[in-house]
């Protein structure tokens, strides 16, 4: 027998998975939709890598500054040695990250990165000429860190990873809290300075350049450019500036008392998201209707539903 417990649990289970069942079709297409935008991330980080720092020995961090290294002076070629370093590393996440469902999700882009890296180093120098397509050291270090951002952040924003460094990074990060972004910076330090060794250290400076650049792009395309900013406002006229907010910029409101922790005054804090054209426009009307209210914009990189096409009430 079921305590009531148990009946509303499952009950909730039952209406939830109805909610987010999906028909076939859809499941289909939301598959061959994100695969496909992984292999096309794939694509253009192995453009990148293959385009501009191949010929530069531009040795970014990562399994592919490894490749780099090591084709100096076995001769492999970087695509079959970006696929061999990988392998321990996916064995290893395959025990520590999750399994098959680790293994499923980034097998796929670090084959077909390998594979789109060979594709390209047999096929575009004897398409461009001359290979490479810019003497610019600098513009080579500055587009291979876009294009292979530009990819790698699309790997990312669909539920892939291209494998590499991030696989260590994530498994000491779980086993002992340290941060990733501190993980990656010493596992890539210590690849260009290695790099910087071998080649010179002109390249050395240029490969920190394109890793940083690399991060920003990957960080671009998985969040977007922040087109909004939310408000926090502290004041002691909530109606009068809520009813602004709601009738004259249309944004939804959410309110609630606040006590101030000198004056132990109570005062009402209203929370909302705004574009950024319109900061100026809700500064204006708060300043009007309480020139002591306090207001505090914040940067936010998406939001979605709430407040819609609802008909106002005139108060």
């Amino acid at each position: 027998m079921h305590t009531n417990r148990e009946k509303r649990r499952l009950h909730l289970a039952a209406k939830v998975q109805q909610k987010l069942h999906l028909p076939p079709a859809i499941r289909l297409r939301r598959f061959v939709t994100r695969h496909f935008m992984i292999l096309l991330g794939a694509a253009l980080a192995a453009l990148g890598f293959v385009l501009f720092q191949v010929p530069y020995n531009i040795t970014a961090g990562g399994v592919t500054g490894l490749a780099i290294i090591v084709n100096k002076f076995s001769g492999m070629s970087e695509g079959l040695l970006v696929w061999i370093f990988n392998v321990p590393l996916l064995v290893l996440g395959f025990f520590q990250l999750g399994r098959w469902r680790f293994l499923g999700s980034t097998v796929v882009c670090v084959a077909a990165f390998s594979l789109f890296i060979e594709l390209f180093l047999n096929i575009l120098p004897s398409m461009l000429a001359p290979y490479p397509i810019t003497n610019d050291k600098f513009l080579a270090s500055l587009y291979a860190g876009v294009i292979f951002g530009l990819g790698n952040g699309l790997i990312y924003r669909f539920g892939s990873t291209i494998g590499g460094t991030s696989i260590p990074a994530r498994i000491i990060h779980n086993q002992t809290g340290y941060p990733m972004s501190q993980v990656y910076l010493f596992t890539d330090l210590g690849v260009i300075l290695v790099g910087g060794l071998i080649f010179d250290w002109e390249m050395a400076m240029l490969a920190l350049f394109t890793l940083v650049l690399s991060g920003l792009f990957s960080d671009f395309i998985m969040e977007g450019v922040s087109q909004l900013r939310t408000a926090v406002i502290i004041t002691q006229k909530p109606d009068q500036v809520r009813y602004a907010l709601v009738n004259e910029m249309r944004r939804g409101v959410s309110m609630w008392d606040v006590t101030g922790g000198y004056s132990r005054q109570v005062r009402t804090m209203l929370y909302c998201t705004v574009s950024r054209s319109r900061v100026n426009d809700l500064r204006f009307m708060v300043s009007q209707l309480d020139p002591e209210a306090l207001v505090i914009i914040g940067v936010v990189q998406q939001a979605w539903g709430g407040y819609g096409n609802l008909k106002l009430k005139n108060e």
